[in-house]
């Protein structure tokens, strides 16, 4: 009797720790969790990713692909959970990655340090920089169970974008100065048709490109593109000193034409300037004479010997600091 009763508080205080204490699980503050019960996920519905604002990203094509069902999202803290249930967790954590790395094979990409891209005039060129990344908590299905791996996904999907964009890319077309030449721009540089200077002018554009084309990850692999950063495109080896010269004859040629607008502009001012003085110095010469005009009219129109008695009077007041007076007579 007192062995039967042993196995049975054995077998209550077994099945306490097992199912009741081990059911017991937390959930830190950068962690969030799906609870999969026999392997389902706890569904919100019939809700789908395609009601979230992430799906605005996606083309129309793309909509019917990615419709990844809402599951219910287990917040930070506390929680138990059966036996039968299981905690998917997921760090949402924002971690940054090198653009080049390869999660398929680390020593590909010069072991994930420069990645490689063909320009539109057939220059191989090499990229460096970083990506910044996380989890997308709006869309933990796709993550969990959508792909098998989202990173590798992910990167695929913005290497592919990014060499396409540097295949096509071509240098914003800029307003030509009058009367300087065809090829010359208002900031005094030369359009040489050299797409890696093109490519480094415009590194911010297109590190802005970059991210507004990978706004759809999140409904896609249920990761965020926070931001791309390319830092360095470099040419191959054997152009380095070919690009160096042309960079080096570009701004011999930009500084001749900046010193050539500045003189110009001087002299503008130079113009203008001289135009005011004589403008001011007639008006000074015909203000008296409009003033005089003005006081005859008003004399004129008083009465009609007024005219003639202001006229006598300033021949008198000239007479009298004259000191000689010569009269015509007629003989």
């Amino acid at each position: 009797m007192d062995i039967t009763l042993g196995c049975v508080f054995g077998f209550v205080v077994w099945f306490l720790i097992r199912y009741l204490l081990a059911g017991i699980y937390v959930i830190d503050q950068n962690q969030r969790a799906v609870i999969t019960t026999f392997g389902r996920a706890d569904r919100l519905r019939d809700a789908t990713t395609l009601d979230l604002p992430i799906a605005d990203a996606l083309d129309e094509d793309e909509k019917e692909r990615y419709a990844y069902p809402q599951v219910r999202v287990v917040q930070p803290g506390f929680y138990w959970k059966w036996p039968w249930q299981t905690v998917h967790r997921v760090s949402i954590a924002t971690a940054t990655i090198n653009m080049a790395h390869d999660p398929e094979d680390p020593g590909a990409n010069s072991n994930g340090t420069i990645l490689e891209a063909v320009t539109k005039d057939q220059l191989n060129i090499g990229l460096s920089g970083q990506i910044r990344y996380g989890v997308s908590d709006a869309n933990l299905y796709a993550y969990l169970f959508g792909v098998k791996r989202p990173i590798s996904h992910v990167m695929g999907y913005f290497v592919s974008v990014l060499r396409e964009r540097i295949a096509n890319f071509e240098s914003p077309p800029a307003p030509l100065v009058a009367n300087v030449g065809d090829n010359v721009g208002t900031d005094g540089g030369v359009n040489y048709g050299v797409s890696i200077n093109d490519l480094r002018k415009n590194l911010r554009d297109l590190n802005e490109h970059m991210d507004q084309e990978c706004r759809s990850s999140a409904a896609r692999y249920g990761m965020v593109l926070d931001a791309s950063l390319i830092t360095g495109i470099d040419p191959p080896d054997e152009v380095e000193s070919a690009l160096a010269a042309i960079n080096t004859a570009h701004n011999q040629v930009s500084s001749d034409i900046s010193l050539a607008q500045a003189a110009a502009d001087q002299k503008i001012v130079q113009s203008k300037r001289a135009v005011e003085i004589e403008t001011l110095k007639a008006q000074a010469e015909i203000e008296p004479l409009d003033r005089m005009a003005t006081q005859l009219e008003t004399l004129k129109t008083s009465g009609p010997g007024v005219l003639a008695a202001y006229v006598r009077n300033v021949r008198m007041s000239l007479f009298g600091r004259s000191e000689r007076a010569f009269v015509e007579v007629n003989s």
